[in-house]
């Protein structure tokens, strides 16, 4: 053993006095005493355990204890004790003891500081607990299967320090092997309070000690009576890596004039049909802004039957919004120019910058000074544009339209959002506003967070992003969000090829992405895997009111749909009860006897238009429902068309005139379906889903009833029904834990 190294085991010093030690020794780790010592002072369980020096200490130390006992090397330098051979499990009398401490020494050599003598804990279930620093996201708490399955199953959970009793709670039930908390093989069920007490001892000491980098438990063994106790523990000392020093924030006073300019002057304003200075022109003008437009070129003439300015100081009124297109390298110079005519907000389309290679990057750091200096607000660059329907301005690449409503996205990439737009405006989505975020040199997604945080507004948050410029910023702005609105969430760039490609992009970090999705869940962002999920819960949070539990009615036209559904409920964390006696006997009174009494329920057939409505009615008054969800009622107008369209053709002694009767009457019931549905909801505040027969391109998901806030919402399939009322509940839960 090193004497220089010894530990002192009668007179230990407090813990910031052996932190500071270790650390001016130059100390990478703590030993495992100290560590063990650290732990149990924030309410860690840790074994009773002595620290000898000698072979004749250590059997002393076993003695006294109580045999079986393990004895372990001990040193700051001592890393993976097992695979070294410095860990003797076991140990049956003072003979093993001795050997196993003669055995240490020689092959610790002079690393060696002490003998680590514990009482050997057996348990068959095996946890690990630990924090590390993130980069972008800070402390991070980690808890799972522990052992030798910890790199085998990978099966662990994180949270982001300092934890909530319910961020605890979350952690132990979103691992896979969480059965085994229970009782298991004639052991007690796990002392959930112990692992609690753990977790958040481990979350304390991440926010009082920043000089840890890094904790390790593994394993926290159970005992057969339910306890846990660390056995093993690492310390590493040490700051973590650090990202790139976070953009400075920017205001909702700041970023709302982009959204609402009187005026406008777009600079590099074009003839030429496909320029960026002409598509913008083109569709701003078309959307039917009501705001001052300017046109700025240096070669002047007209554009447009407009006269064009030679600069932006040339224009006699003021401007809001500057529209820029110019070529990367001329925006510089241009600072002053915008400057002098008391523009202060600018909407960069242009790209060449962050998004290219060194020199991209290096220039836009240069703009973002030149910029910060003049007192000027960069959107972008390299952005697709930003729509507010609420003023009749879209100013991106397509020429959309959505209607005003209560959506509002933010879109990392610009074609993803534009896309978005057009699904709004086909399937009735109503957009409070739409900003495609570009590179995020000046306006970040935090800054866009933070201002729809207190946004009337505002009802939804769709995000999509490849990437977070200060994640713990993310984080906090997002959980303050999400209790109020709910944000629906797809990420970018999760996979190693999307992760390059996102790089490449908007070039900032992207974290891991399990570290990314324990985030969302914490701050209970809703998180998507497909962009068509990110449109149907857009559709559905816009338009539904919240389910209140999991308890879902399904009432189908045929069977297998309903069969099928049932499967999705259950396979998408809802249920499907039993319909209760007094539910059954009043379905009795509308449907023949032969129905099934079951949910879900089959119309068998039946075509009598008040049928769907009295029967949601009573699902919707049944204390065992939560939400409905309808299939084949709408779109049936469509089957009954070709139907007719054959008849007429086969059998032409049907009148066309009484055909396209019945055809309106269908036409006419959906209309009032859709408001009785409505009605309905506000009634009772329950969600009504609907899955439509067939659909054309005239159909769409929203359909509008007047003087409502809500609104009928009818998918093409089941699954898209499911998934959205699924993640609605998901959300629904989370508010409910505040």
């Amino acid at each position: 053993m090193n004497p220089k190294n010894a530990t002192n085991s009668t007179n230990p010093l407090p813990i910031d006095e052996l932190l500071k030690n270790a650390i001016e020794d130059g100390s990478k780790s703590l030993n495992e005493y100290h560590a063990k010592r650290l732990l149990g002072a924030y309410g860690i369980p840790v074994p009773a355990e002595t620290v000898a020096h000698t072979p004749q200490e250590a059997v002393g130390a076993a003695v006294q204890m109580g045999y079986p006992v393990v004895v372990k090397g001990l040193g700051s330098q001592l890393l993976h004790k097992t695979e070294k051979g410095l860990v003797h499990l076991k140990l049956k009398n003072d003979a093993e003891v001795e050997e196993a401490a003669r055995k240490i020494a020689e092959d610790a050599g002079t690393a060696l500081e002490g003998l680590l003598v514990q009482p050997f804990v057996e348990g068959k279930r095996e946890w690990v607990a630990g924090m590390f620093r993130d980069p972008q996201f800070g402390p991070v708490i980690m808890f799972g299967a522990g052992g030798i399955f910890t790199e085998a199953l990978s099966d662990v959970a994180f949270r982001l320090a300092p934890l909530s009793s319910n961020d605890v709670e979350a952690m132990l039930d979103d691992i896979k092997v969480q059965p085994l908390l229970d009782d298991f093989r004639g052991e007690h069920k796990v002392d959930r309070k112990l692992l609690m007490q753990t977790l958040t001892g481990l979350s304390r000491l991440a926010g009082e000690h920043p000089q840890i980098a890094e904790i390790d438990i593994n394993p926290l063994v159970t005992r057969s009576d339910g306890s846990v106790v660390a056995v093993d523990a690492l310390v590493v000392l040490g700051s973590a890596a650090i990202s790139a020093p976070p953009v400075p924030q920017v205001g909702p006073e700041l970023i709302r004039p982009i959204f609402y300019p009187r005026s406008i002057a777009f600079v590099g304003a074009s003839a030429q049909l496909g320029k960026w200075g002409h598509i913008l022109v083109a569709n701003t003008i078309s959307s039917g802004y009501q705001g001052d437009i300017y046109l700025v070129n240096p070669k002047g003439g007209k554009i447009a039957g407009r006269d064009v300015y030679t600069s932006v100081t040339d224009i006699k009124g003021e401007v809001d919004l500057a529209v820029v297109t110019i070529p990367a390298a001329g925006v510089i110079s241009l600072i002053p120019e915008l400057q002098a005519k008391g523009i202060t907000s600018v909407l960069l389309i242009t790209s060449g910058f962050g998004e290219t290679n060194k020199e991209g990057k290096q220039l836009e750091k240069e703009l973002v000074l030149a910029a910060r200096k003049a007192g000027i607000q960069i959107l972008g660059p390299n952005t697709m544009g930003i729509c507010n329907p609420h003023v009749q301005l879209n100013c991106t690449s397509l020429p959309v339209k959505p209607r005003p409503g209560s959506t509002t996205l933010v879109s990392q990439s610009g074609n993803m959002g534009t896309q978005f737009l057009a699904f709004a405006e086909q399937q009735g989505i109503g957009i409070r506003g739409f900003c495609g975020s570009g590179n995020e040199a000046m306006t970040t997604i935090e800054d866009l967070l933070e201002t729809l945080e207190n946004d009337p507004v505002t009802r939804a948050v769709m995000l999509y992003i490849e990437s977070v410029k200060d994640g713990r910023r993310f984080f906090e702005s997002a959980r303050r969000v999400g209790r109020q609105k709910p944000i629906v969430l797809m990420k970018g760039g999760q996979s190693e090829a999307g992760t390059k490609a996102a790089s490449s992009h908007t070039g900032a970090l992207s974290t891991d992405s399990r570290i990314f999705n324990a985030v969302c869940r914490q701050a209970g962002i809703v998180k998507v895997e497909h962009s068509m999920d990110l449109l149907d819960l857009a559709a559905g949070f816009s338009s539904l009111p919240l389910p209140q539990g999991k308890r879902t009615a399904i009432m189908t036209l045929g069977g297998g749909w309903g069969v099928v559904t049932a499967d999705l409920c259950n396979a998408n964390g809802l249920e499907v009860p039993d319909l209760s006696p007094d539910i059954i006997q009043q379905i009795d009174q509308w449907l023949p006897p032969y129905w099934s009494r079951s949910n879900p329920i089959d119309l068998v057939g039946e075509h009598d238009n008040a049928l769907p409505v009295n029967i949601i009615e009573s699902l919707l008054q049944w204390d065992g429902c939560d939400a409905v969800i309808n299939l084949g009622i709408m779109g049936r107008k469509h089957l009954v068309s070709q139907y007719f369209n054959a008849v007429m053709v086969a059998d032409p002694d049907y009148d066309p005139e009484f055909l396209n009767a019945v055809k309106k009457d269908l036409v006419d019931f959906e209309k009032s379906y859709v408001e009785q549905i409505v009605s309905l909801m506000e009634k009772y505040q329950k969600p009504v889903l609907g899955v439509s027969l067939l659909t054309d391109e005239k159909d769409r998901t929203i359909y509008m009833a007047e003087k409502s806030d809500y609104k009928g919402v009818f998918y093409t399939t089941p699954e898209r029904a499911v998934k959205t009322l699924s993640k609605m509940y998901e959300y629904y839960k989370f508010t409910c834990s505040l």
